[in-house]
C-alpha cells in the first residue's frame, strides 16, 4: 500500500528512511500539504483595518499591533516603535493574560479539522516563544536590557506566560492531539544568536523545555522553529525531545548536524532563501538549479524535508514564477530522488 504525504513525512520525523523527500509548508497541485497547523495559540486577538475595510495588520491577545507588508509575502511583524512595555519591572500592570472561552474544545477541534484531511496531511501546533513575546512587548533594545539587567524579572513574567500556555497546550493536547509539538523562537538572525548560550539555558530553554514535555511524555515528537544561526544550542534542543528543526538555514553546520543526530534530529529547509534563486527576476534555470542542489546536498540518507519557496509580493508575476518553478523542481526531482 501506497504511503500517504503524512506517513511519508512522519517518517522522518521519527528517523526512518521516507519513500521520497517530503515538503513542508506547501502543497503541488497533484499532491496534498505534508504538513498543516492547527490548535489555539492565544484568544482574545483582532483585526486591524484601514480606511477602506482592508485588514492591514492585527492585534494578538496581548495587545501588540502587526502590520503586513507586500514585500514581506503579507508575513506580519510589530508595528515598529509601538511598545506596549517599557519597564519590566511594570510587567504585572501591563501584561495580562486573556480569559481562556469555557466551550466544548472537543467540537471546536472537530469544526477546526473539517478543512484538513488527517490520513493525508501531519497536523502540527504550535507554541509562542519567551524571546519574541518579550521583544515584541518591550522591542529588542529594551528587551535584551532587561534580560540582563533584570533577569529575575524576565524570569517571572516568563513564569506567568508559560502557566498560561500550559493551560492552552493541554487544550491541544488532549483535543487536537497533533501529530507534532512546535515549539517557535527566532532567538537567533544571520550571524548568530541574540543572546549567549548561557543566557538561553537560564532564561528561556526551561519553559521551551516545559511546555514540549507533556507533549513528549505523550508520545508526541517536538519540533523546532528558529531562524537564523543558531549552532550552539541545537544540542539543548534535542535535549527537549526536538525531533525536526525548521527552517534550518543554510548559515548553520547543517550536514555536521545531520551527520551528528542521524535518526534523531530531521532537517527541515535548508533551502537559500537569500540567495540569487530568490532575488528579483531570478532566471527560470537558476532557481530550477537552487532546488536541485538543495536536495542534492541534504536529502541522502534521509533526515531531510525540502522547505523553500519564492519571498516578496505575492501579486507580483515574477514572485509567482519562482514559486512555480520551485514546486514544479521539487515535484520532478524530489519526489523521484530516492528512486
Amino acid at each position: 500500500m501506497a504511503l500517504t504525504e503524512k506517513e511519508n513525512y512522519m517518517r522522518v520525523v521519527n528517523g526512518e528512511m521516507p519513500e521520497w523527500v517530503p515538503r513542508m509548508g506547501f502543497k503541488s497541485p497533484d499532491h496534498p500539504m505534508a504538513v498543516g497547523f492547527a490548535g489555539p495559540m492565544g484568544f482574545g486577538g483582532e483585526q486591524i483595518k484601514d480606511a477602506d475595510g482592508n485588514v492591514i495588520g492585527f492585534k494578538d491577545s496581548w495587545g501588540v499591533e502587526y502590520v503586513s507588508t507586500k514585500e514581506t509575502s503579507n508575513a506580519a511583524l510589530p508595528v515598529p516603535n509601538q511598545f506596549i512595555l517599557d519597564d519590566i519591572t511594570k510587567w504585572r500592570d501591563v501584561i495580562k493574560a486573556p480569559e481562556i472561552p469555557d466551550i466544548d474544545y472537543a467540537e471546536k477541534a472537530r469544526k477546526d479539522y473539517e478543512m484538513l484531511d488527517r490520513t493525508q496531511t501531519a497536523v502540527g501546533s504550535g507554541s509562542s516563544g519567551y524571546f519574541l513575546n518579550l521583544v515584541n512587548y518591550m522591542g529588542f533594545t529594551e528587551g535584551l536590557c532587561a534580560m540582563v539587567e533584570e533577569p529575575d524579572e524576565v524570569m517571572a513574567l516568563f513564569e506567568y506566560l508559560h502557566e498560561y500556555y500550559t493551560k492552552i497546550n493541554v487544550l491541544v493536547r488532549d483535543h487536537y492531539r497533533p501529530d507534532v509539538f512546535n515549539l517557535g523562537d527566532d532567538v537567533a538572525a544571520a550571524g548568530g544568536l541574540f543572546v549567549s548560550p548561557e543566557t538561553y539555558r537560564k532564561l528561556i530553554k526551561p519553559f521551551a523545555q516545559a511546555d514540549a514535555k507533556p507533549f513528549v511524555d505523550a508520545g508526541i515528537p517536538a519540533g523546532m522553529h528558529c531562524c537564523g544561526k543558531c549552532d550552539e544550542i541545537v544540542p539543548d534542543w534535542v535535549e527537549m525531545g526536538v525531533r525536526i528543526w525548521n527552517p534550518a538555514q543554510i548559515m548553520n553546520n547543517l550536514l555536521e548536524h545531520k551527520e551528528t543526530y542521524k535518526g534523531v534530529l530531521a532537517l527541515a529547509g535548508c533551502f537559500d532563501s537569500h540567495g540569487p534563486a530568490n532575488w528579483p527576476h531570478a532566471p527560470e534555470e537558476l532557481v530550477r538549479q537552487a532546488v536541485r542542489d538543495t536536495i542534492d546536498t541534504y536529502a541522502p540518507g534521509g533526515g531531510f524535508v525540502f522547505y523553500g519557496s519564492s519571498y516578496g509580493d505575492l501579486d507580483d508575476p515574477d514572485t509567482e514564477n519562482k514559486a512555480r518553478w520551485i514546486t514544479e523542481e521539487y515535484d520532478t526531482y524530489g519526489r523521484n530522488f530516492y528512486k
